[in-house]
């Protein structure tokens, strides 16, 4: 009876603990399917559910052609080819099979990230075509994988390439538009979750109810610039450079009463869709907008608006020439001060393109002497008004500003200023100068330059973009409408030959010296050279401006090199555009 009743007691401990080993087992269980349920859910989600990037449509740019769009870039559709490392089964026949495939597409020396056996991806080839990467696939390779991408494709070449730039391998936009533009042309990604496997490969199909986020796709832009213009340009301006024995030349066409660029062109040039090809660098910039040089006679124009507008000078007013003028004892001559003598007005001024004649204008500014007040007025006309030493905004990477120095600093001395008033002593871009120009005869209104008119509409439509004002009432436009008639008649006295008849033409040339790196001096070799002008009738349909950076012609540049060019595309684009004659 005892043994029976110690074994009862055993028994009762044995059932005392086997109960409380499954509460605690019912209570773990219920703890894991009730309380801790959804954090464990989310614990597996984790593992198993992966969010993936679902890429936008980069925006595609058109040109104008007349009337109609045309496409300046595209989009194809390439593949990269991947690698998972620890799938790999036989790393030396993956290596033949996408070397011989993909040719110079595979990635140099691809193999040794085969043999790492930690990674699990690892590239292989980018941008290869689809019938590439078909191929490649139909090889049955384990661990090897296609993803689908976008390549850039420029179809007219070299046409217009630093105004747009390039897509580099990585899908971000280098240079020109495609830099300068690049978040809006990229658009925004989207956003997806799948079911992976073990490899972090999904195993569901992309269904929209996998979509978390929607990609939105780049902008569409549409240029202002004219694939017609742009074309003969770059064809007047290679000519231009052969007939001026000149290897570098830049040519720019905008509409002076907008700001929208209708054509700039740079030689030489690159293909954008082969860019991986360029050894020379600087063939990526737009020198238009990132090259500041000191501009030369160029700049008179400005220089005579200003005079005019402020009542120091009108176009009857004359001054005795003496071929050179001295300012704080320095003597600064005429470019040829042995020729115009005597008592010139200031259409003559410009005609001759005389720095002692200008210096005139700005000592009138003065009350008869280069002071503060004068350099005062002449900086803030040209700062403030014309907007030179201010960055533009056009979109174009690597824009500079250019410098130019105040009359309150050192530097800003009368000497100095003297020089300003023909262009040398300060730097400014050549984009600068045609919208300074632009101002002078438009009726004085500076416009931001732009190189995109608007965003093409999913019905084919354009919306435009309305243009942008800068500064109004740069000079009033009685002083606008002098000027225009002074530069025209200058022109029309040199090249009423040369001309459309029954149009209203005008323009200045600018030769200006560069200054050695090794003396800080100004030399005579490798002047650059300018010419710069508007056409049309009764108001100026265009301006168009030349730059020739090397010239071996005799004479000045601006005159034999430069003004030839403007007058090959000003002619015609006084038919392209259709402008009636005057009446």
């Amino acid at each position: 009876m005892p043994v029976i009743e110690k074994l009862s007691a055993r028994a009762r401990l044995f059932a005392l603990i086997f109960l409380a080993i499954g509460a605690l087992f019912v209570c773990r269980l219920f703890y894991l399917q009730v309380i801790a349920h959804a954090e464990f859910v989310k614990l597996a989600a984790a593992e198993h559910d992966k969010k993936f990037d679902l890429p936008a449509n980069r925006g595609l740019i058109y040109a104008k052609d007349g009337d109609q769009t045309v496409p300046l870039v595209l989009n194809e559709p390439v593949y990269t080819v991947y690698a998972d490392p620890l799938e790999v089964k036989d790393a030396s026949k993956v290596a033949s099979v996408v070397r011989k495939v993909a040719g110079g597409e595979a990635l140099k020396d691809f193999e040794h990230e085969l043999d790492n056996k930690k990674r699990r991806y690892t590239v292989l080839a980018q941008q290869v075509s689809k019938t590439q990467a078909d191929l490649i696939m139909k090889e049955k390779l384990n661990g090897v994988g296609t993803q689908a991408e976008q390549k850039r494709v420029y179809p007219e070449g070299s046409l217009a390439a630093q105004i747009l730039g390039y897509v580099n391998r990585e899908g971000k936009g280098q240079y020109g538009l495609e830099g300068a533009l690049n978040s809006r042309l990229s658009g925004k990604a989207g956003l997806r979750t799948a079911v992976v496997d073990a490899r972090g490969v999904p195993l569901t199909v992309n269904s929209k109810d996998d979509v978390i986020t929607p990609p939105k796709d780049g902008d569409n832009l549409v240029l202002s610039v004219d694939r017609n213009i742009q074309a003969y340009v770059e064809q007047a301006l290679t000519e231009g450079l052969k007939n001026a024995k000149a290897a570098h030349g830049s040519a720019l066409v905008l509409d002076p009463n907008t700001g929208r660029v209708m054509a700039m062109a740079t030689l030489p040039t690159y293909d954008p869709g082969q860019y991986n090809k360029v050894q020379d660098y600087s063939l990526f910039q737009n020198p238009i907008v990132s090259d500041p040089y000191e501009a030369g006679s160029g700049i008179k124009t400005l220089t005579m608006a200003t005079g005019l507008d402020t009542g120091a000078v009108t176009p009857a007013s004359t001054y005795n020439n003496l071929g050179y003028d001295i300012v704080d004892g320095i003597r600064i001559k005429n470019a040829e001060p042995g020729k115009y003598l005597g008592r010139t007005d200031m259409t003559g001024v410009l005609e001759h393109s005389l720095n002692s004649g200008v210096m005139y204008v700005l000592k009138q500014m003065g009350k008869g002497q280069v002071n503060y007040h004068a350099r005062q007025l002449l900086y803030d006309y040209f700062t403030n008004r014309f907007g030179i030493g201010k960055l533009t905004g056009i979109e174009q990477t690597n824009e500079q500003a250019g410098q130019i120095f105040s009359p309150d600093d050192e530097q800003g001395n009368n000497v100095r200023y003297a020089n300003m008033v023909f262009g040398q002593g300060f730097d400014l871009t050549m984009l600068q100068s045609a919208m300074a120009f632009s101002a002078a005869i438009n009726g004085g209104t500076l416009y931001k330059p732009t190189l995109v008119e608007g965003t093409m509409k999913p019905n084919g439509g354009v919306a435009q973009q309305a243009p942008l004002v800068t500064t109004q009432n740069v000079v009033s436009a009685q002083s606008s409408a002098t000027l225009r008639n002074m530069v025209h008649e200058a022109r029309t006295r040199q090249f009423s030959k040369t001309d459309k008849a029954g149009y209203f033409i005008g323009g200045k040339s600018g030769t200006s010296q560069t200054i050695d790196p090794k003396t800080g001096k100004y030399r005579d070799d490798n002047a650059i050279a300018t010419y710069t002008g508007f056409g049309g009738n009764a108001t100026p349909r265009y301006v168009v401006m030349i730059r020739i950076v090397d010239s071996q012609l005799s004479g000045f540049g601006g005159t034999v090199a430069a003004q030839p060019i403007f007058a090959n595309i000003s002619n015609w684009l006084l038919d392209y555009l259709q402008v009636p004659k005057l009446q």
